[in-house]
């Protein structure tokens, strides 16, 4: 269960966001706000405790807090963000986790390594991490070994399709997982209850479970009566502004 949850405030330059999906427009700066305290309500409607950071002009990708940390159960593991205009965003969260993790608690992944948070999926204690071009072989070897020194472990997933290993497959615990393009025939994860995502709503894959409720983002049916259907209370929350700079539900948080 989550008790916490630390998310950071998009600023004006949201709008010049990284994107892939540049046919989608620009964010609606105004309209991206009212997003995303849509989505700290859902959060809060689970349970959680909310810690809600400033906006940072300087980073226009920095309301995708998830990448810049990966929070476990044993300890906090600062990231090295592949992308050149995200790296220095490590350099806020670090005083913000310090309020949660004793400095023994915090580890860091270092350069020549890059890892970014969406690119790591938990599941128990266990992490699958995303071999992308923001993760490297060598960030994906640092924060293995910072797993095991804590007692956990990780296992490196190769990406060909997608962003991050979050943006198609994501875990809503009791051995369900939401597979959508290149992870619904990964042998990596043949011993899950796949609930397969059609193409059409592939950008729904990324939900995040807490606290017993999945989060789904609005617009895709589809997905929301499978999880559903799986049992789960849903609450809907539009990303819309978020999916064009290529962010979704996971991206805008870290859940601890």
């Amino acid at each position: 269960m989550f008790k916490n949850v630390i998310v950071k405030t998009p600023c004006k330059a949201v709008t010049q966001g990284i994107t892939s999906a540049p046919e989608l427009g620009q964010p609606d700066y105004s309209l991206a706000l009212k997003q995303h305290a849509a989505y700290i309500e859902a959060l809060k409607q689970c349970g959680v405790s909310v810690t809600v950071l400033p906006a940072d002009e300087s980073f226009p990708d920095s309301c995708f807090v998830e990448d810049v940390a990966v929070i476990t159960p044993k300890c906090a593991i600062v990231t090295n963000p592949g992308a050149a205009t995200r790296n220095q965003e490590t350099k806020a969260i670090v005083p913000v986790l310090k309020q949660f993790f004793p400095e023994d608690k915090i580890e860091y992944i270092t350069a020549p390594g890059t890892l970014e948070g969406g690119d790591v999926m938990m599941v128990g204690t266990h992490f699958y991490v995303g071999r992308s071009a923001r993760t490297n072989e060598e960030g994906i070897k640092q924060f293995i070994a910072i797993l095991e020194k804590h007692g956990l472990t990780g296992s490196e997933v190769p990406l060909t399709e997608v962003l991050h290993l979050k943006t198609g497959v994501n875990y809503i615990e009791n051995n369900n997982m939401l597979v959508a393009g290149e992870f619904i025939t990964k042998a990596e994860f043949a011993q899950y209850n796949k609930i397969v995502i059609p193409q059409s709503e592939s950008y729904a894959a990324n939900c995040i479970w807490v606290n017993g409720t999945v989060i789904v983002p609005c617009g895709y049916p589809t997905v929301e009566k499978a999880v559903k259907d799986a049992g789960y209370p849903v609450i809907l929350v539009d990303t819309s502004e978020f999916r064009k700079i290529d962010g979704g539900l996971s991206c805008l948080s870290l859940r601890f």
